[in-house]
């Protein structure tokens, strides 16, 4: 009996004494309770509120950049001062008070907002001494950019870079503070960003307006030749300006044109022709051959670069000549030989006429014209005009200036040396079956090779005015005699 008397009894006391301490832990936290790592244990909230008050000097903010870089903010040096705002009696609410055998044997670890006060001044020195505001710590950020490198262009990526901007810098911290928080992870929206970066529009229709140059090739039509302008000529033709736009170096493409032209142009080229006497002369001047328009062939290679397709066409000529390729005058054409004052006429590589003829009166300084030439028109009948003569033909064919082929009804003699001292005033004058057979067979634009095998000087303006191989400007000689 008195076994059960002492055991009831101890009951009783054991719950009296559990019911006192959980009324204890109904407005004190658990023995081993930690709020945001200070001990409050057997606190009542006042308590542990003025304890964090007490504590808000040792206050730290962890700010960490962008690039992992970590910084402090304490307390005391932007003078906080913690406001209670309830959170601290909320977390005791919470607490369950007949929970508290248990809590005897763990921790408590309670993370609450303290949020705090500061000076406004402080706070801005604080931030502005941190260290990554030191110039010496700064990298700018830099734009992305497309660059011309190692033989073609590509996008040279951003540089982020780390400057913060203190005015943006400053409200994310004082609100990090003001909500008593222990730690803050920058944003890109506090830093000072480029503006243009690897996948910005403007980079990469950049790129695709340099892909689409680049991607063009023009193959030129030109007869016994290869010549082509592949991506990796065009691409030094690229110009990317600091708008990132994107045009052709007009230099170049004119250097370019002009190479073709030089290479291509027969125009007043000295050529070695072989005669009909079965020697080898030389013989250039004259207005016969190709002629590439550098104006509108310049023009038209940055169009079709520009339209980034394989082109294949002939070069923008202002001049043709009768026959494409490298020998240009083909086997048609009117060979006058005027030292031996012969002319012979083929076509297709066929003999059609020869004839003996009467040129240029060498005596008088009117030598016919030598050069390179073309049939310029036809005309029958026609009347030869000059200073001092005026001649009826019945046929006429010009190819230098004013000068051609013509009948002389008036001469009964062709051939020989009369040229020299008898010759005309300029014209290949010719037997008046021969004109009409030769006017009747040679096409507008047939090639005239004229040549005189001896070294001769010829001044009149006709020869100056046809480009005559052998013309000599009578004022430059007179300018050398004098010297």
């Amino acid at each position: 009996k008195t076994a059960l008397i002492v055991s009831a009894a101890v009951l009783v006391l054991l719950t009296a004494v559990y019911f006192l301490v959980s009324f204890y832990f109904k407005d004190h936290f658990y023995l081993h309770t930690e709020i945001n790592g200070l001990k409050v244990g057997g606190m009542t909230a006042v308590e542990a509120e003025e304890k964090i008050s007490k504590d808000v000097g040792d206050y730290l903010l962890t700010i960490y950049d962008r690039d992992g870089g970590k910084y402090h903010i304490i307390g005391r040096d932007i003078g906080a001062a913690y406001v209670p705002d309830g959170a601290i009696g909320k977390a005791l609410e919470s607490q369950n008070m007949f929970a508290w055998i248990p809590s005897l044997f763990q921790e408590n670890k309670i993370d609450v907002d303290t949020p705090m006060t500061y000076d406004a001044k402080k706070l801005e020195n604080a931030v502005a001494s941190l260290e990554c505001f030191a110039e010496e710590n700064i990298t700018e950020p830099v734009n992305a950019d497309v660059v011309f490198h190692e033989e073609r262009y590509e996008i040279q990526p951003e540089v982020r870079g780390n400057r913060l901007i203190l005015e943006k810098m400053i409200p994310a911290i004082a609100a990090a503070v003001t909500e008593g928080e222990g730690e803050l992870t920058l944003t890109d929206e506090v830093y000072e960003n480029p503006e243009i970066v690897s996948d910005s529009k403007i980079i990469t229709d950049t790129m695709k307006t340099i892909e689409t140059y680049a991607n063009a090739r023009i193959s030129y039509e030109i007869a016994d030749y290869e010549e082509n302008i592949e991506s990796e000529e065009i691409i030094k033709m690229i110009q990317v300006h600091d708008d990132f736009s994107v045009t052709l170096d007009e230099k170049m493409i004119a250097d370019r044109v002009q190479a073709l032209a030089s290479k291509y142009n027969t125009y007043g080229d000295v050529r070695e022709f072989k005669t009909s006497s079965g020697d080898i002369v030389q013989i250039g001047g004259g207005d016969y051959g190709w002629v590439i328009d550098k104006e509108k062939e310049a023009e038209q290679l940055k169009a079709d670069i520009m339209s980034g397709k394989n082109v294949k066409r002939k070069p923008e000529y202002s001049q043709t000549a009768k026959v494409e390729g490298f020998e240009d005058i083909g086997d048609t054409y009117l060979e006058l030989d005027y030292t031996k004052q012969h002319m012979w006429y083929y076509e297709n590589g066929q003999l059609v006429l020869e004839s003996d003829i009467v040129t240029g009166n060498i005596a008088r300084n009117n030598g016919s014209p030598d050069g390179v030439f073309k049939i310029v028109y036809k005309q029958s009948p026609a009347v030869l005009t000059g200073e001092t003569y005026q001649s009826d033909v019945s046929y006429f064919m010009p190819f230098a200036y004013n000068v051609g082929v013509h009948d002389a009804s008036w001469r009964r003699n062709f051939g020989g040396q009369y040229y020299k001292t008898e010759g005309s005033h300029g014209c290949i004058n010719a037997p008046g079956n021969i004109a009409e057979k030769l006017y009747s067979e040679i096409e507008v634009g047939t090639p005239v090779i004229a040549y005189y095998r001896e070294k001769i000087e010829l001044t009149e303006e006709n020869c100056r005015i046809s480009n005559a191989f052998s013309y000599v400007d009578p004022k430059k000689k007179e300018e050398e005699g004098v010297q």
